[in-house]
């Protein structure tokens, strides 16, 4: 399951999450329609058909009415009781290239709590390019990043290189020098003359 959420898809999947805690079965068509304030049973349908094929709902087989949400820590998280957090996704980051907005601004993913510290903000950033490939970051992964300005040697950082330009490297201080290494034995490391350090990857979402 890491299917990107969008906005409405969100809003039904809280509805049904909601619904199911409060009544022990999943509601109709009409149901989620009322209660997520769409006029149509066919677009509900869409949603729910959109959220079946990215893995967050399965229907349950000889009944149509079920639904049944597929990873118990998004109905944890739907419900108000946690180890799934919301996080938005900001934007796409290639290697030497500015940081690049998501086409959706209220697309989102769910991730584990536990991939996160809880003392800073956090967002998920999706990669192009192979830079990172030998660290099993792949072109069209989505990384989770934790803001910071510091970095340890051997961690992976979102940089801002010479004023404007963002990377997705490994950082490494050697002789009071930084140098920012790619995962991948065909590039070459970065040496910036200016270097900001945004955050700090914790974890990698992949959509299969």
């Amino acid at each position: 399951m890491a299917g990107v959420l969008y906005k409405k898809e969100r809003e039904v999947l809280e509805f049904l999450a909601q619904f199911q805690k409060q009544y022990g079965y999943s509601p109709t068509l009409a149901e989620i329609a009322a209660g997520t304030g769409h006029r149509s049973n066919s677009t509900v349908h869409s949603l729910i058909k959109s959220l079946v094929e990215k893995g967050y709902v399965q229907k349950v087989d000889g009944n149509t009415r079920v639904l049944k949400i597929v990873d118990d820590k998004v109905t944890l998280s739907l419900t108000g009781s946690k180890p799934a957090i919301e996080l938005p996704l900001l934007g796409f980051i290639a290697a030497g290239s500015p940081l690049e907005p998501h086409t959706d601004p209220n697309a989102s993913f769910f991730v584990s709590a536990s991939l996160l510290s809880g003392k800073n903000t956090a967002y998920v950033l999706q990669v192009k390019g192979n830079s990172m490939i030998e660290d099993g970051i792949l072109d069209g992964d989505f990384v989770v990043i934790e803001k910071m300005s510091e970095a340890a040697n051997g961690d992976i950082v979102v940089a801002i290189v010479d004023d404007n330009l963002a990377t997705l490297k490994k950082f490494y201080k050697e002789n009071d020098r930084i140098v920012l290494k790619p995962a991948n034995s065909e590039m070459s490391p970065i040496y910036p003359n200016h270097l900001t350090i945004q955050g700090k990857a914790v974890g990698i979402v992949r959509k299969f």
